[in-house]
């Protein structure tokens, strides 16, 4: 024990000077344990994975899958991507975690990744914490095995590992730093260490870009970003186009941004982007030419999450002017409606704090900060440590493009490693916000249904809008602004029956209308079937292609007299099945306990109805087309001699005469025979016409005798001999 603490920057050393009383002993000797102790606890690892090495293979192609898993007392820290079809993967991924208690080893666990079943288990090592020495990086390649069902000694294969202990903060350097003479110069190069902002980048496109050295276009290009001592590096892209985000860390010493193109392995021109010139907590859009060649980099750069205080975000520092106030509404007044279409309008947004938030860390807190967006701007607060309550009070300001665009509100914990995790969202649609109120806010789930996790999360806001009528109007008939980062759309089956379920009941509103018109026609009430006909018949003689946007206003008026009248709404509007709405960790585990035969039963009750519906659209598809084809030439020609007579009829008889037959048809039938069907005419003609399943099955097959092998399978073509 007195290595491990001394190796971690404590020291055994007696701390008493006189020989006290047994008791007085025991409780400074305690105290000198918890003061060793919170050291210990203050520390954070970063791993950076690497490879694999010679793994066993688990498919049936002598190759595998394989994804790793970094675990702590059975508490998930990091899982990573999946390298398919590889025995000696490269994973190459960096991640930082806190250390809460060094003396407990990680596990580190390999899988093999199979579609739809159970991961294959691939070996599994351990991470001794107190064989490491304090901000020294260190490979090592842990031996993989299996301890429970295989041989102890028989070897998996092995992962490549380089792991650095750090302490966590700024203070706990400091400590550690204090008692360690050794690391006293480096004491005064790490002090500045602390973040003071983060700078979040949207990479979007790139223009003009070189030629390669064959002369055709570049195919395989990527950026790559350094902010000092981070470094990411973008996908691969052919299309100039990428839609990627990445945060970094901002130091007071560090202002400069670099940024590279390389196509390949070939470096084709750098530039230098100054922080230090840029407006905090404003996002900004900037295309920066290449210094070594030709080209412009699209980029919209955000400095926020300032930890300094006194900042123009900070709301202890902030005192509102009356104005500026007014010179933001005299900017937007009626008056002013033509000046600037673009410029809708102004948000301001007071951030206080939060409480109730779920625990994300091991010790029952949680470091969270706030992000806002609007549209493509993101601003976000600094990061209130080791609390469940923060206080951020912080005011950020928006420009609005658009009034029908709506404010996002994400609460994250964060993890220092850039893999944050989720603590609860909201969305306010900026036509709902009510200026200047200072409420409460509950916080949902991702999926924005259900209250999230915690005890009863909920962040505190003051939202101010001022906007112009005018310039919302003429905005919102022009294209929408395109969200340039939207969460990638992965499969998931509670996703996929809940969107059926909304097109199901699409479709049944659909058909309830049709029934609804079809009564009518059949004289079920016939109170109801007599005004409709009556309405028919004047619609028909008096109606005109006005009638068309007038029948569509009666229906908004029907709608807007119900709301005025009983004070609600469409009940049926924004009801959803919380049932498919439940976090994804809930959903796992109900999935857990489910048996494969209900789950395949619940998965083909559902790919039924989608293959039916989508089937007999296909088939409804190439009997159109084949109609045209002369699939059937009777039927074809037919269906040229209708629409002979239908050019005709149209050309000699008005429209309003027609429909006024039609409607007279529709509605004397049921009166003058009882028994007929209900039916629609150009559905019964296309349901004569065969899909081409039903060509492909009307083919007759040569009399000559044919192979087995073709007989087995007679879509294969016989070659000729």
């Amino acid at each position: 024990m007195a290595q491990v603490i001394q190796r971690f920057g404590g020291s055994m050393e007696g701390r008493i000077d006189e020989q006290p009383e047994n008791g007085t002993a025991t409780t400074a000797q305690q105290q000198q344990q918890q003061q060793q102790q919170q050291q210990l606890d203050a520390l954070q690892l970063r791993v950076h994975l690497k490879s694999g090495c010679d793994l066993v293979a688990m498919d049936k192609n002598g190759l595998s899958d394989p994804y790793v898993k970094f675990k702590v007392g059975g508490r998930l820290l990091h899982k990573s991507r999946t390298i398919h079809r590889d025995l000696n993967p490269v994973w190459d991924e960096v991640f930082i975690v806190p250390v809460e208690d060094p003396f407990q080893a990680i596990i580190v666990k390999v899988f093999d990744y199979d579609w739809g079943l159970q991961d294959d288990f691939m070996g599994s090592a351990k991470i001794d914490l107190t064989q490491l020495e304090l901000g020294k990086a260190e490979d090592i390649n842990l031996q993989l095995s299996d301890t429970n069902n295989g041989e102890p000694g028989l070897s998996m294969g092995e992962i490549l590992i380089n792991l650095t202990l750090w302490p966590r903060s700024q203070e706990d350097k400091e400590m550690h730093f204090q008692r360690n003479s050794k690391l006293a110069e480096s004491s005064k190069r790490l002090k500045s260490q602390i973040w003071s902002s983060v700078v979040t980048i949207l990479l979007v496109k790139a223009k003009d870009l070189p030629l390669a050295e064959d002369g055709g276009k570049l195919i395989d290009i990527h950026l790559k970003f350094r902010l000092g001592n981070e470094k990411y590096k973008s996908k691969t892209s052919w299309t100039e186009r990428w839609l990627e985000q990445f945060d970094l860390h901002l130091f007071d010493e560090d202002q400069n941004l670099e940024l590279a193109l390389w196509n390949r392995n070939t470096l084709y021109g750098k530039a230098n982007i100054d922080l230090s010139v840029f407006q905090r907590e404003t996002t900004h859009g900037i295309w920066k030419p290449l210094e070594d060649c030709s080209g412009e980099i699209f980029l919209m750069l955000t400095i926020s999450g300032t930890t300094a205080l006194e900042t123009i975000s900070d709301l202890k520092a902030f005192k509102e002017d009356p104005r500026e106030t007014q010179l933001i509404r005299d900017r937007y007044s009626f008056l002013r409606s033509l000046q600037n279409l673009r410029d809708v309008g102004h948000l301001t947004v007071k951030v206080f704090g939060a409480t109730g938030l779920a625990a994300a860390d091991i010790g029952g807190k949680s470091d969270p900060f706030c992000v806002l967006e609007l549209g493509n701007a993101r601003l976000q607060t600094q990061t209130e440590y080791k609390t469940l309550t923060p206080n951020w009070n912080k005011i950020f300001t928006f420009n609005i493009k658009d009034i029908t665009q709506v404010l996002e509100i994400t609460v994250y914990d964060e993890d220092r490693d850039h893999r944050v995790e989720f603590l609860g969202k909201l969305v306010i649609p900026l036509l709902r916000i009510k200026s200047g109120v200072k409420r409460w806010y509950t916080l949902k789930d991702k999926n924005l249904c259900v209250r999230a996790k915690g005890n009863s999360p909920q962040i505190q806001l003051e939202l101010t809008v001022v906007w112009n009528e005018v310039r919302a109007v003429c905005r919102a008939l022009q294209p929408k602004e395109e969200k340039l980062i939207q969460q990638e759309a992965k499969f998931k089956r509670q996703l996929f029956l809940r969107n059926v379920n909304r097109l199901k009941e699409i479709i049944m509103d659909i058909l309830e209308a049709a029934r609804y018109v079809q009564s009518c026609f059949e004289w079920e009430s016939p109170v109801r079937s007599g005004i409709a006909f009556v309405l028919w018949i004047v619609g028909c003689v008096y109606g005109d292609l006005e009638t068309v946007p007038l029948v569509l206003l009666l229906i908004i008026l029907k709608k807007w007299l119900i709301r005025l009248i009983t004070g609600t709404t469409d009940a049926n509007a924004g009801h959803y099945d919380y049932e498919y709405d439940e976090d994804d960790d809930d959903d796992k585990e109900k999935e857990e306990k489910k048996s494969i035969k209900e789950r395949l039963q619940a998965i083909q009750e559902v790919s039924q109805t989608v293959q039916n519906t989508i089937g007999y659209l296909a088939s409804l598809g190439e009997s159109t087309i084949n109609t045209f084809n002369f699939s059937v030439p009777e039927l074809t020609w037919l269906a040229v001699v209708l629409l002979l007579g239908a050019i005709l009829v149209l050309h000699f008889v008005p429209l309003r005469w027609l429909l006024l037959f039609w409607g007279f048809m529709k509605f004397s039938r049921r009166l003058l025979r009882p028994n007929t069907i209900p039916n629609n005419e150009l559905l019964d003609f296309l349901s004569r016409v065969p899909d081409n399943e039903e060509i492909n099955q009307f083919r007759e097959l040569p009399p000559s005798a044919t192979t087995d092998l073709a007989r087995s399978n007679p879509k294969k073509k016989l070659k000729g001999s």
